[in-house]
This record gives structure tokens, sequence and C-alpha cells, in this order.
């Protein structure tokens, strides 16, 4: 059976997604639940925008309304145009947490895993490396360099182990266990991709940024 890629119109969260875990976590328990697997990441990236037009709710369209987010490319020449930003994003911190993976030449979202019930920023920042990583090893797709804004997570990414100071509680489970799993991957494997820091000072926000700070 070959890869399947899972599109969520109606979910706790919305988006395209590259695993059926990640996919299931969106639709557990969602009253409503709106979502369907595809063979391909186009496919399901178009389905994604096309369906969320005829889900018949405002919050859907919304999300589907999202601008594409451009980059000058030749002001900053630097940058892999066929690269992925990554990028997390934390109502508190801690507090829910969320992550996602844009590509950079079209603005689509690739990934988009949360909110989470409670995690920190920079949880959001590593899992969504490791996501992009693992993403990337399993298409066979080793010279599409990774960006992230996180000096925190890319650390944790070079020691391959996360040291957070979140302390365990019923609400952080899930995000642990995630961490534990990309640690293990990393463990596990040897990611044939670039990972690189993303210069917001120089080069803006980064494109897969949530808007939020804090």
């Amino acid at each position: 059976m070959g890869k399947k890629y899972y599109v969520v119109w109606a979910g706790h969260d919305t988006g395209v997604y590259d695993s059926w875990e990640d996919c299931k976590l969106m639709v557990e328990g969602f009253p409503g639940a709106r979502y369907k697997g595809y063979s391909n990441r186009e496919e399901a990236v178009e389905a994604y925008r096309r369906g969320a037009e005829d889900a018949g709710t405002d919050i859907i369209k919304a999300i589907a309304a999202r601008p594409v987010i451009s980059v000058n490319y030749e002001a900053f020449p630097e940058i892999d145009a066929k690269g992925i930003a990554v990028d997390a994003g934390c109502r508190r911190n801690p507090g829910p947490v969320e992550y996602r993976g844009v590509d950079l030449a079209t603005g689509a979202e690739l990934f988009h895993v949360g909110p989470l019930e409670e995690g920190t920023n920079n949880l959001g920042e590593f899992l969504a490396i490791v996501h992009a990583l693992a993403m990337l090893e399993k298409e066979g797709r080793s010279g599409v360099t990774i960006y992230s804004d996180s000096k925190t997570a890319l650390a944790w990414l070079r020691e391959r182990r996360v040291k957070t100071t979140l302390a365990p509680t019923p609400a952080n489970e899930r995000i642990r266990a995630m961490v534990s799993r990309a640690e293990a991957w990393l463990a596990n494997n040897t990611p044939h991709n670039h990972v690189r820091k993303w210069h917001t000072e120089e080069w803006g926000e980064i494109p897969a940024d949530f808007g939020r700070k804090g």
C-alpha cells in the first residue's frame, strides 16, 4: 500500500497531514469530523482548498482563505525557494500549542498539528522540525532545506535531545509522548536534509508564522 495523505476539513484542527496517526488526533472525538485520504500531496492540498468551500462553515472557509505568504527570493538569494518553513504557535507559554510546515514556493500548508492541550513554544518548534525531517525522509527528498527561527529547537536538534523545564502533567502527556517519539526517531535515523536558521531580522517573519508571540 502506497503512502497516503489525509485532509481534515472539520476536526479539532484542519489541514493536510502525512500520516493517519496525525489525522486521527484531529478527528477522534470531534462531532461531525470531515476527512479523507489521498494518494499524493498535490491532490490532497487541492482537495483541502476546494473542499473547504463546500464544507458550509465559516471557520473552515476562513482557514481556506488564509493568504499565501510570499518571500522575495531575489532579495535573499541564500534562501532555498524549494524549502520548507516550520513554526509553532502558543496561546500561552505553557499553554495550547500547535505547529505547522509551509511550502516556501507556494505558501501551501504541508502539515498542521494541534492545538495540543498544553505545551511550550519551544517544544512545538522542535516537533515541527522533526516532523518535516521524517516527512522528507519518507518521500526521499534529501535536497530540501528546512527553515526554523527557533535557536532553542535547533540546539535540541543538534543534541538530538530535548531539555525542557516543563513539568509533567496530565494535560501535557500527549506532547511529551510526541517529543519522546521524535527523540527516538532522531536516535534511529540519520537526517539527509539541511536544517537552517531563518534570519527573521533580515528576511522578515518566517512564512509558517502563526502571527502571535509569547
